[in-house]
This record gives structure tokens, C-alpha cells and sequence, in this order.
């Protein structure tokens, strides 16, 4: 017993995620997934580099 309010908080969510409208920049994340942000690396993150300033596959 006490699922009820759990239940109803789930199925709002779920309702929520369901009908939101939302704003995609699909051109952003297509740049992004290519890795063609622009955007540059912090330096506490430079050492994951590999040489060619590609991320480097651990």
C-alpha cells in the first residue's frame, strides 16, 4: 500500500515527457556528435587528447 502517490508522480512524468514540445537544434547536435563544436577543451581536460586533438579511446 502507498503506491498511489508514487504511481501518480510517475504517470505525470511520463504524460510530461510524452506530450512536451520541444525545440531541437538537430544542426547543433549533428555538429556536436561529429565533434565539430568548436567549442574549446578546458585545459584540466587537454591530457585526455591524443596528439591528432581527437579525444583520446580508453
Amino acid at each position: 500500500m502507498g503506491r498511489g502517490r508514487a504511481k501518480a508522480k510517475q504517470t505525470k512524468v511520463a504524460r510530461d515527457l510524452k506530450y512536451r514540445t520541444l525545440d531541437t537544434d538537430f544542426s547543433d547536435l549533428q555538429r556536436e556528435l561529429h565533434g565539430e563544436s568548436g567549442a574549446p577543451i578546458p585545459e584540466q581536460y587537454a591530457d585526455l587528447l591524443d596528439d591528432s586533438g581527437n579525444p583520446a579511446q580508453r
